[in-house]
């Protein structure tokens, strides 16, 4: 099993150097069938551009083959590589996204279930001492460890899209044809 841990450090360092934040590292699929996945952000942006996740691929890559030729390879199996930014409706895997995101709809799974729930949706309400506090359709608040979140994720809706915006919108409205003669 790889050690997402670990990888996580290896790659740090690599984003840091670009002056990107890194937002997650994990790994899926099968032995057979593997993606390791990168997602970083320019912190002034909390996004990427294209060439910049050519960046940090090529860095990554190039760390990973290095450490591969050193006979120190941190995963044990054939795998893709994919570098991205985390999107409109990224995952959550820092205090400072939940903060950053406050009043914007989320999904937050616990890694084991608390008080006979592992699944909570609703609209986050800030950070407490180092816990979530997420506040559900019905008005109720809950106080969420980040050791414990699992999985979350900002919910796509209309606020988060008009908040999110894009880094360029030059050329969105320019069509190529191709094969027309």
């Amino acid at each position: 099993m790889t050690d997402i841990a670990r990888l996580t450090a290896l790659i740090e360092p690599e984003a840091s150097a670009l002056g990107f934040d890194l937002v997650r590292v994990t790994m899926f699929g099968s032995e057979s069938d593997s993606t390791l996945q990168v997602m970083a952000e320019r912190p002034e942006t909390g996004q990427l551009t294209i060439d910049d996740c050519a960046a940090l691929s090529r860095r990554v890559s190039d760390m990973l083959d290095a450490l591969e030729a050193e006979g120190r390879d941190p995963i044990d199996h054939a795998y893709r590589l994919e570098v991205s930014s985390p999107g409109i409706d990224r995952p959550l895997t820092r205090l400072k996204d939940y903060e950053a995101w406050q009043g914007h709809d989320a999904r937050i799974t616990l890694a084991e279930k608390r008080d006979g729930r592992r699944a909570f949706k609703g609209v986050l309400a800030g950070v407490e001492n180092g816990a979530v506090k997420i506040t559900d359709a019905d008005g109720g608040e809950h106080l969420l460890p980040l050791s414990d979140i699992g999985d979350a994720k900002l919910v796509m809706t209309d606020r988060l899209i008009a908040a999110a915006q894009p880094l360029s919108m030059e050329g969105a409205d320019e069509f190529i044809e191709e094969g027309q003669d």
